[in-house]
């Protein structure tokens, strides 16, 4: 990270993001607004109202259980990568896609194909892409905004650019638009800056980038489906984090970009691929230019903390700890401290930096959001509540102070 940037940010956890305790964005919806997105006869004002009333218990929700990161629960959206691609010029929905037009090798599509799924909806790119200027993710964050109280901060969830590129490969574009993927990227990451400029320049200085595709690259049976099909699993993580690159280089000094990396948050609380971040960490601590790295750690499958020690000073690190995706068993606070402070460790191995200025880095969270698809995890708005509680409870035990 540049110094001008660590300057910008500081690391005061009291007054800047991320706070000691955060949470990855997306919420339950409540019954009453699930029903409501079904009720075609709605107005789309009508919509809205009742969006806008389970927003404000979601941000009742989140200032009574302690935090200080607000999200809208995506409570505007179906699916937590929505807002971004579906607002280009040159993208089109294609309601019944094609098998064919899929990356087998990729573990959610393998998932759904394996169970004999019909693969759902998905967005092509079927022209020159361009934002048209008007963003959805501007008018989400201006609701939240207009809530909070002072010392509350709005952090704003984002696609991942490189979305359906990895699904579709050289089907996410069409070859009379585009004769490269390079020629497609570019125009992704001159719409994603834009995107970015419209956010900052409506007062949003936190956003966070939603991306577990990445953690597949962690997984050996896709990187091995990868190569079977004559596929070079590093050379495509390159190019995405080149991608990475492009879409975030012009970003101004004071707005802080998060990545949430996962290995998958289905409805019903479903999981996609396993892998240690091993094979990842190198390029995606130092080359991809996030300022806060949100890593899943609560169960096995998502390897050590050994990759930790490839995390640069300067960079942040929230411990997705707690599991968003069953209410039961309750994590332990004793177990979870230590694991805290094994990460610190790692994180002062790597650097040279003392074990004390490396929990200076840390946050606490869940692995995940609790509704990254509308019909949510399988767990109850009172064990989210818990969880929610939980993470509290640690950032506090740990350090004192959220």
């Amino acid at each position: 990270m540049a110094k001008d940037r660590v300057a910008t940010m500081g690391s005061d956890f009291k007054s800047n993001p991320p706070f000691r305790a955060e949470h990855l964005g997306s919420l339950l919806r409540p019954p009453y607004l699930l029903e409501a997105r079904e009720n075609k006869a709605l107005s789309a004002s009508d919509l809205t109202a009742i969006e806008d009333k389970a927003i404000d218990g979601a941000i009742k929700l989140q200032r009574d259980v302690g935090l200080r990161t607000f999200s809208d629960g995506e409570y505007r959206r179906h699916m937590f990568y929505e807002g971004f691609f579906d607002s280009l010029d040159g993208m089109e929905e294609v309601s019944n896609p094609p098998r064919e037009i899929f990356k087998e090798y990729v573990p959610d599509v393998q998932a759904f194909l394996a169970d004999s799924i019909v693969p759902a909806g998905t967005w092509l790119c079927t022209g020159k892409l361009s934002h048209r200027g008007k963003s959805k993710y501007v008018q989400q964050y201006k609701y939240i905004q207009s809530k909070l109280q002072p010392g509350e901060n709005v952090k704003m969830t984002l696609a991942a650019p490189e979305w359906f590129h990895l699904r579709h490969g050289e089907h996410a574009y069409s070859p009379s638009a585009y004769s490269s993927s390079a020629a497609y990227f570019a125009d992704i990451a001159t719409a994603y800056r834009h995107e970015l400029s419209l956010l900052y320049a409506a007062g949003c200085r936190n956003v966070q980038i939603d991306d577990p595709l990445l953690a597949y690259f962690c997984a050996q049976p896709m990187l091995d489906g990868m190569r079977a099909g004559g596929e070079d699993p590093s050379a495509r993580l390159d190019e995405y984090i080149a991608l990475y690159r492009d879409c975030l280089r012009d970003r101004p000094a004071d707005m802080l970009v998060g990545l949430h990396i996962c290995r998958g948050n289905f409805r019903k609380s479903i999981h996609f691929s396993e892998g240690g971040y091993e094979h990842i960490a190198k390029k995606l601590f130092t080359e991809l230019p996030a300022d806060v790295y949100y890593l899943e750690y609560d169960t096995p499958r998502a390897g050590s903390f050994e990759p930790l020690a490839e995390v640069p000073r300067g960079k942040r690190v929230v411990l997705g700890l707690v599991t968003s995706k069953f209410a039961e068993p309750m994590e332990d606070i004793d177990e979870m401290k230590e694991k805290v402070r094994s990460a610190a460790r790692m994180m002062a191995k790597g650097t040279g930096e003392t074990e004390e200025e490396a929990m200076a880095r840390l946050s606490v969270s869940p692995q995940c959001g609790f509704g990254s698809h509308a019909d949510g995890n399988a767990i109850d708005e009172a064990g989210m509540r818990r969880k929610l509680e939980l993470v509290v409870k640690l950032a506090k035990s740990v350090w004192g102070q959220l």
